[in-house]
């Protein structure tokens, strides 16, 4: 049986390290500056993806975004 994996990159500690951090700054986005840290999870999320921490890395990214944009609707719910 052929590994599926076999393609991809191999994942780095670095790769992890970029997701867990992605994750934090996507959670950190939904209490302070969701635009700035969500913007930072993104891009770590993606950078954990590329580096091969799949796909864990797209979920960071995908939390990043879905934090800004909860934040927003709660914001503007409040209002």
């Amino acid at each position: 049986m052929a590994n599926p994996y076999a393609g991809s990159r191999p994942r780095t500690n670095a790769a992890r390290i970029c997701t867990i951090l992605g994750f934090v700054f996507a959670a950190l986005a939904l209490f302070l500056f969701p635009l700035l840290f969500g913007l930072i999870a993104v891009g770590l999320g993606v950078a954990g993806a590329v580096q091969g921490d799949k796909p864990l890395g797209w979920y960071a990214a995908g939390a990043g975004v879905a934090a800004i944009l909860l934040n927003l609707v709660l914001a503007a719910a409040l209002t």
